[in-house]
């Protein structure tokens, strides 16, 4: 298949060299000063979890398909070491420099290098265990123009799944019954179905190849099936998922004679890739939709809605924001929101409502904290515009979760409160 290349330039190796040199040097530094054992301990893990790095940036991506225990034993330690390593180094040379002042500059920067250490190992404790949490929402959508034969209609939407062959298979069942359990009219999956590579898809559709609804299961683009090699992976889900690809396209939806169209948009990565058939086209997708007809729209980049909802999309569901894995919903911030206009939850413009799902997998490190993997479940409603938050509850062991109304306004934010 394909194999997404890029090359990185000379002055990238130089400056990552620099940096890698300047933060393991002062981790080994300290180490040394504690046992020179502890030091080349140091050194071999830098070793293990810098040069994989270096070979990707060389090679300009994997020249290889990166099996399950690749994944797990060389990818994950990569990048927690990427996301850790500044900070240790930080804590260390802050550590110094106090220490200094005192005459004792490695002992106390030891101290500081543990506890930086120690309370980063928890976060990512704590956000694994997130990340293995899985929730229905239920949410209610009240649409102005719904047909009467579609109130009390049953959507399950699912995001930004990430599957590849380290995903596990026991959570996507769990996913899978979750949804079933629902018995859904309509099931829509928003994008990124899988990670990184086309060969993923043969993992994804090993789990919900066999998903059914009344009115149909529908799929679209996301950004990381983009960047995977469009054309391959578009290729593989139509011969091996048999749900209904929606790419710059609209499906009628028929229900006791009444239709409700279900569109579904391309990806704005398509336009940075040059991918043009992944790339959205909204005038495209919406063309041979009747004026005036009620429409819901999958859009996986939720910075598509202004857009539809200009052109009278009733209901748009989007994810990619995977509301940045980490979010504080009772004051409405994730980390995707400094980022985004639109990063989480419920929004409104006019008659024209947004839900972005914080998906049901996740992206680089299992880490979920605030931001728990979900199944979504909108109940249609016909009436006034208008998302009212009917509260979640834990696929498991976990306890249900409060919920609470939903208010609006023009072009406002309408929270979906975790606690």
């Amino acid at each position: 298949m394909t194999q997404r290349s890029f090359q990185a330039p000379a002055r990238v190796f130089v400056r990552l060299g620099v940096y890698y040199a300047f933060c393991w040097g002062i981790i080994a530094l300290l180490a040394y000063e504690a046992s020179p054992v502890a030091a080349v301990a140091t050194i071999a893990v830098a070793a293990y979890t810098t040069v994989p790095l270096f070979v990707f940036l060389r090679g300009g991506g994997w020249t290889f398909y990166p099996t399950a225990a690749f994944r797990l034993f060389v990818i994950r330690p990569l990048l927690y070491a990427q996301t850790m390593l500044p900070l240790i180094a930080g804590s260390g040379v802050l550590g110094v420099i106090i220490g200094a002042a005192v005459g004792q500059p490695f002992s106390d920067a030891r101290w500081f290098v543990v506890v930086v250490a120690t309370l980063l190992a928890l976060m990512f404790i704590v956000g694994y265990v997130g990340s293995r949490r899985l929730v229905v929402h239920e949410l209610e959508a009240s649409l102005p123009n719904l047909p009467a034969e579609f109130d009390g209609a049953t959507i399950v939407q699912i995001s930004d799944l990430h599957v590849g062959p380290h995903t596990s298979r026991r959570y996507l069942r769990r996913v899978v019954k979750a949804i079933e359990a629902l018995e859904p009219d309509l099931i829509v999956v928003t994008g990124d179905q899988i990670d990184d590579r086309p060969e993923d898809v043969a993992h994804y559709a090993a789990a919900f190849a066999g998903l059914q609804a009344p009115l149909g299961v529908f799929v679209i683009v996301g950004n990381h099936d983009v960047y995977a090699g469009w054309d391959d992976v578009e290729r593989e889900l139509r011969a091996r998922v048999p749900a209904t690809l929606l790419l710059n396209e609209a499906h009628g939806l028929r229900r006791d004679g009444a239709v409700v169209y279900l569109a579904g948009t391309g990806d704005p990565a398509g336009i940075q890739t040059h991918s043009r058939r992944a790339a959205p086209d909204i005038e495209l997708t919406l063309s041979s939709i009747p004026r005036g007809a009620p429409v819901i729209a999958l859009a996986h980049n939720p910075a598509l809605w202004p857009m539809l909802a200009e052109r009278g999309v009733a209901l748009t569901l989007s994810g990619h924001t995977h509301w940045g894995q980490f979010s504080v919903p009772q004051w409405g911030w994730s980390l995707a929101s400094p980022f985004l206009d639109h990063a989480m939850g419920a929004y409104q413009r006019g008659d024209s409502l947004l839900y972005i799902t914080p998906g049901a997998g996740y992206w680089g490190l299992p880490f979920r904290v605030g931001a728990p993997a979900e199944v979504t479940h909108v109940t249609l409603r016909r009436g006034p515009a208008a998302m009212r938050d009917l509260g979640r509850h834990a696929i498991g062991a976990d306890a249900k979760v409060d919920s609470g109304n939903i208010s609006s306004d023009s072009d406002s934010r309408v929270d979906a409160r975790v606690p």
